[in-house]
């Protein structure tokens, strides 16, 4: 349920209706947009009685949320949502290119290949720790000694960082990490998501290979739920029939997560086609869509690559995939 308060509506009122509806077990969240500013009650609503509530001289209107998701529902917070990473920015009118490859593999490369994506106009370092892969013979990551080298290379370059974390357990080793990513496979891992939910950290969340974008959104809600609202939503490709591409890109899901949700929607393109050359064009239609971002997979050497390779696009080749993004958003403001 929403509750929207009239323009004149006092700091006094307001906390005395925030303790009169927490009296009655709800939580209350208060969104102060630009034009009106919105209670939010998130809990059971039913013993609220919604004329009573709209009856009162600071209320404006009052509606029920009939979506499961309410933290990360527009109806709940109107405005868009901006995440701060340090002096940066995504959300709203705020668009940043992640780059940087699958995963650490040496100090050479990953300083090398920060250096380059910096250059070329990426804001931020991507680079895997810790990897899930389909084999258990395959590549698994550095692990700590990986983010270790993402924190001598962030205070090299002056780039945050992203990285993705598997088991809460791990926490700690996250510390001077920027954003935290929840890959694909642990969209639906409800501890993991709980215990991100008590940091402050910002979250990257990748849909699921297979999950709607309801369930994308209820996973944010349990982020949100624990008090960290700092979530940015990745559509990143499903699994369907087509075997051409490595995944499906859903680019629907850009604008109608924003009609939905008020979070910050990136797109990553190579995870969703697993084909290098496929990167470009689905960049650049993500960026015509809408994404307030892209994340991009780069290597200075993907023939050589310890993992996904073929997806990694040259420093060279990202070069020209960030100027085209450029221009594409130069065309749509």
């Amino acid at each position: 349920m929403v509750a929207v308060l009239k323009p004149g509506a006092t700091k006094e009122q307001i906390e005395n209706l925030t303790a009169w509806l927490e009296g009655r077990g709800l939580k209350v969240h208060i969104s102060k947009g630009e034009f009106h500013t919105i209670i939010g009650l998130i809990g059971d609503t039913s013993k609220i009685d919604t004329e009573l509530l709209g009856s009162l001289e600071m209320i404006e209107s009052v509606k029920r949320i009939s979506e499961p998701f309410k933290s990360s529902n527009r109806k709940f917070h109107p405005d868009d949502t901006i995440i701060e990473v340090g002096s940066l920015k995504i959300g709203g009118p705020h668009f940043q290119i992640i780059a940087g490859p699958c995963s650490v593999e040496s100090p050479q490369q990953i300083l090398a290949v920060a250096q380059s994506v910096l250059a070329s106009g990426a804001s931020i370092l991507r680079g895997g720790a810790f990897k899930p892969r389909t084999s258990p013979y395959d590549f698994q990551g550095l692990h700590a000694d990986g983010i270790g080298l993402l924190v001598d290379v962030k205070k090299q370059t002056g780039m945050p960082i992203i990285t993705e974390i598997m088991n809460a357990n791990h926490l700690p080793m996250f510390e001077n990490v920027d954003i935290i990513q929840v890959g694909a496979r642990n969209m639906q891992n409800f501890e993991l998501l709980k215990a991100l939910g008590q940091t402050s950290k910002p979250i990257l969340l990748k849909r699921g290979l297979a999950n709607t974008l309801q369930e994308l959104l209820m996973s944010a809600e349990y982020i949100m739920a624990g008090g960290n609202h700092n979530v940015i939503l990745c559509e990143r490709g499903i699994r369907t029939f087509e075997t051409y591409t490595r995944n499906t890109l859903d680019l629907s899901a850009v604008p109608m997560l924003r009609e939905l949700s008020h979070l910050p929607v990136v797109v990553d393109p190579s995870h969703a086609s697993g084909i290098a050359r496929m990167v470009k064009p689905m960049a650049m239609a993500a960026a015509a869509a809408g994404a307030h971002g892209l994340m991009i997979e780069v290597h200075n050497d993907p023939v050589n690559a310890l993992c996904d390779g073929a997806q990694s696009l040259t420093p060279e080749q990202f070069t020209d995939v960030a100027e085209r993004v450029r221009k594409i958003r130069e065309v749509i403001k």
